[in-house]
């Protein structure tokens, strides 16, 4: 049992068993869903019911009911990506589950006049609650009464030092008791109190944005406008072509040109290159807990930082001890038992530096407070005080007194923290503690914040990718502000800091701010936040990264968020990206992995639309014309798997370092629409060419294809080193193996051309090339800087 000394005085304020049952039946316990905001059945639902599924499960049906089902394979690309998109969002949804920032079990309550242990969860308002050193806050509440209570509020407001509470105060859910005991009476339980609203916004399930997902929607939804139109055209043009088709077979026609008009490889190559990059950085330390984040910060192009855990390690180390005195043996002693009892970094940091000095034994002794800024004892030697330099020398007359000054303002502008040490003959009054007034100086003890030994390579990486650098804490903006300098943050270039206690409402004037100024310091957990969407409204996409529970908030509303691996569960549970082992330096290698995504999706998604819009031209053409459609969708699946499935998986993986740039799908379409032009209009010239029978005219048609398929690839593919080259023999081998075999020529419906045939092949092919030399070259003029593989 916890110290409940002053439960005796507070017996009669606890409440009663009738009153608790009261308070439960109106809601107003601490009881929280811990489901996140999406179900299983929600998940299933949403990467089952999509525009993608729907179109290929009707069209798959069909084929079954009415054709053969060699037609139908097209299908498991459909399967493959439900189960890799659902997978992905399970995942995500057990993470969120586990999310609680309220990690407290049992709780001491005073209930019936007496003092109870009780699950955090079942806390209601107005239970009168103790407290005492390593507890933590588990309801918002107003202070009865504290013996020397302090409390951690860093996890939420960012403030490093633990902040002193009297009656009267106070107390956040989340926050931590470090030292003291005390009461307090609950004001705010569950999802009305600080950590459980926090928890409720932290659940709350958002998708990273990925723009070759929304590319490829886009495009989905622009085929589903025409879809339904295209297949009563494409079996009315059938059953009118001059081929006499019957109804079934018109009905398979028509599917496949439906089918070949939708990119559902592109889907799931997305899918599983994600997957696989996800399980490369896993390697390296890096969670990836969504997929598409990796692509997210490919286009970074705000980088906000946490100070700790980021730039420093949040360890405090002594670089130095200035001694005002010459005999200071005695101070040594004094302050080796000042901080022998702190809690804090900073006392930590002092005790390892005094680890060979024996404190003193002290006759009277008043602990820190953080209102007060010191503590002090009294011994033998006389009274000792021991906080912060800008209270204890204020008064300090004296040479030594106005060097210990400038001392510590030089200290402060290299981002130093200085705490000092001071002496007074007068008696120390414990009761009503207060300054005296003949201090003299007698230690000036300088800390620095450990830097991270990666943070500056790291930070010029990103200063080189022309990344922005915005650095927010919730420390003092100086501090912070010379941390970063020391760190190069802005490189050649004055940091300029800014005091976030000043942060404008106006929305313009926010993101003036956000824009101006590099580190902010003293921010809240709400600042953090609009500061990010104030950089969102901005047009930029903004990545942020956290620890601590103050930095939920920003993380969730950030495009992207990074959690250390040594940060709390909330931020690693919201985080989209968590380094595991907190280095700081592994973000280089992420970004690295997105960019490898997003520059080769880009150039495999060309290959992917050229065909949807080659066979969206054909299938125009034939129901206008009452042509037979020259495909099958078994041959479709010929097309698609040499010239764009197959080697569109190894390109996706090969290495490339080019910078993102906006505009993706813009480009894709300048390169795409022109191609698909070419190859259409050549599939269909030669199927009305070529052969003396059904067969032999699909047969043409397809190997037509394949060959502008394949030398679109080769130029998608440059520059053509050894494995590029071995890629594209071999799939030009694939279509001729497939045409020379027998029984693979009966299962795809196909036959060998003639000779005269097999001319007109090799001749648009030759024809083919040139137009597409021509159609790439005019698109490189134009997008060439940004499209461009590096090696």
């Amino acid at each position: 049992m916890k110290d409940v000394s002053a439960i005796s005085t507070y017996a009669e304020s606890g409440l009663t068993t009738a009153q608790v049952k009261q308070a439960q039946e109106r809601g107003e316990s601490n009881k929280m869903n811990t489901r996140s905001s999406r179900s299983f059945k929600a998940i299933l639902r949403t990467n089952l019911l999509t525009i993608f599924n729907a179109i290929l499960v009707s069209c798959m049906v069909v084929v079954l009911l009415v054709g053969q089902w060699q037609d139908a394979v097209f299908g498991v690309v459909m399967v493959a990506n439900i189960l890799i998109g659902t997978g992905s969002e399970l995942r995500a949804k057990r993470t969120l589950d586990k999310l609680a920032i309220l990690q407290s079990p049992k709780t001491v309550v005073v209930r019936d006049g007496q003092a109870q242990e009780i699950a955090s969860s079942d806390v209601v308002t107005q239970d009168v609650i103790c407290v005492s050193a390593g507890d933590q806050v588990v309801a918002d509440g107003e202070v009865c009464h504290a013996a020397g209570l302090r409390v951690d509020e860093s996890m939420l407001t960012g403030e490093s030092v633990p902040v002193a509470k009297q009656a009267g105060d106070s107390l956040m859910s989340g926050t931590t008791i470090v030292a003291g005991n005390g009461v307090f009476q609950a004001t705010a339980v569950g999802r009305d109190a600080y950590a459980g609203q926090l928890t409720a916004e932290a659940k709350q399930f958002t998708r990273a944005r990925s723009e070759i997902a929304e590319g490829i929607d886009r495009v989905l939804k622009w085929i589903s406008w025409v879809i339904v139109p295209m297949v009563c055209l494409l079996v009315w043009s059938q059953l009118r072509s001059a081929e006499g088709v019957s109804w079934q077979h018109a009905v398979v026609l028509a599917i496949a040109g439906v089918v070949g008009m939708i990119p559902q490889g592109l889907v799931l190559l997305t899918s599983m290159n994600f997957a696989l990059a996800s399980a490369q950085l896993a390697r390296q330390n890096v969670l990836v807990q969504e997929l598409n984040a990796v692509e997210v910060l490919a286009r970074v192009d705000r980088l906000c930082l946490d100070k700790t855990g980021t730039l420093t390690t949040g360890t405090m180390t002594v670089t130095d001890m200035n001694h005002y005195v010459d005999d200071d043996q005695a101070g040594r002693r004094a302050l080796a038992y000042l901080v022998s009892d702190e809690g804090n970094d900073t006392a930590r940091a002092v005790k390892s530096a005094l680890e060979d000095v024996s404190p003193s034994d002290p006759d009277r002794y008043v602990a820190f407070d953080s209102s007060r800024k010191w503590s002090a004892l009294q011994d033998h030697e006389g009274t000792w005080f021991f906080g912060a330099p800008e209270i204890l020398l204020k008064q300090a007359r004296g040479e030594a007194a106005q060097q210990a000054r400038e001392q510590v303002d030089e200290c402060a502008k290299q981002g130093a923290r200085v705490v000092c040490l001071v002496r007074s003959k007068q008696p120390l009054n414990e009761d009503e503690p207060e300054l005296a007034d003949d201090l003299a100086p007698v230690l000036l003890v300088v800390l620095q914040e450990e830097i991270r030994s990666d943070a500056e390579e790291t930070l010029q990486y990103f200063r080189e990718q022309e990344v922005g650098l915005k650095v927010i804490s919730g420390d003092n903006p100086t501090t912070v502000g010379a941390l970063a300098q020391r760190v190069n943050l802005c490189g050649d270039r004055q940091v300029r800091t800014f005091d976030a206690r000043e942060f404008p409402q106006d929305e313009a004037e926010a993101r003036r701010v956000c824009q101006e100024y590099d580190v902010f310091g003293r921010v809240t957990p709400d600042v953090k936040r609009k500061m990010v969407k104030a950089l969102q409204a901005d047009g930029h996409t903004v990545a942020m990264t956290g620890d601590g529970v103050n930095d939920v908030l920003a993380l969730k509303a950030a495009d992207l968020g990074i959690a250390m691996g040594s940060g709390t569960t909330a931020t690693k549970a919201v985080a989209k990206v968590v380094l595991v082992d907190g280095k700081f330096s592994k973000l280089p290698g992420v970004v690295a992995q997105g960019r490898r995504i997003i520059a080769n999706m880009e150039r495999v998604s060309s290959l992917f639309l050229t065909k949807t819009f080659y066979v969206a031209a054909i299938s125009a053409v034939v129901a206008l014309m009452a042509w037979r459609f020259p495909f099958l969708p078994r041959q479709m699946t010929i097309i698609s798997s040499l010239t764009i499935g197959i080697p569109s998986f190894f390109l996706a993986l090969a290495p490339n370092k080019r910078r993102y740039t906006p505009g993706f799908l813009q480009r894709t379409l300048a390169l795409a629409v022109p191609s698909a032009a070419v190859i259409g209009i050549t599939a269909l010239v030669i199927y009305r060419l070529c052969g003396e029978t059904r067969e032999e005219s699909s047969t043409a048609a397809t190997l037509a294809v394949v060959i502008g398929g394949l030398y679109l690839l080769g130029i998608l593919s440059r520059p053509l080193v050894p494995w590029r080259i071995a890629l594209l023999t071999t799939m030009a081998g694939l279509a001729v193996v497939t045409v020379m075999t027998p029984m693979l020529r009966t299962f795809f419906a196909l036959q060998w051309p003639t000779g005269w045939t097999w001319l007109i092949i090799v001749l648009a092919g030759i024809v083919q090339a040139l137009l597409l030399e021509g159609i790439h070259r005019t698109h490189d003029r134009a997008y060439g800087a940004v499209t461009r593989i590096v090696r």
